[in-house]
């Protein structure tokens, strides 16, 4: 396994208000909020096993979901496009070190 940063989008659903909140603040401690439960996160893979446990234990397994898409590595170009009002993320744009 590469130990490359690689951006995810993520997407919850879950039934309680409260465990809600919850996964809505652990996924903003790790990235991005595209929309209302979307999220962006630039990882390596220890990084994101980190965040699916911190989630999963804020999750009701039986009724709640995460969904994780890899879009790749962070070098793979744009893979993220609006339609409408753009959300503005980090890693977006061009890099300057």
């Amino acid at each position: 396994m590469s130990d490359k940063v690689r951006r995810y989008l993520l997407a919850y659903d879950v039934e309680s208000d409260a465990r809600r909140n919850r996964v809505a603040k652990t996924l903003e401690s790790y990235g991005d909020r595209l929309q209302y439960s979307v999220f962006v996160v630039d990882a390596k893979p220890a990084k994101l096993i980190r965040l699916k446990a911190a989630v999963t234990d804020k999750l009701d397994v039986a009724t709640d979901s995460l969904l994780v898409c890899d879009l790749g590595p962070l070098s793979g170009g744009d893979r993220i496009e609006f339609i409408g009002v753009a959300r503005p993320f980090t890693g977006q744009g061009p890099l300057v070190i």
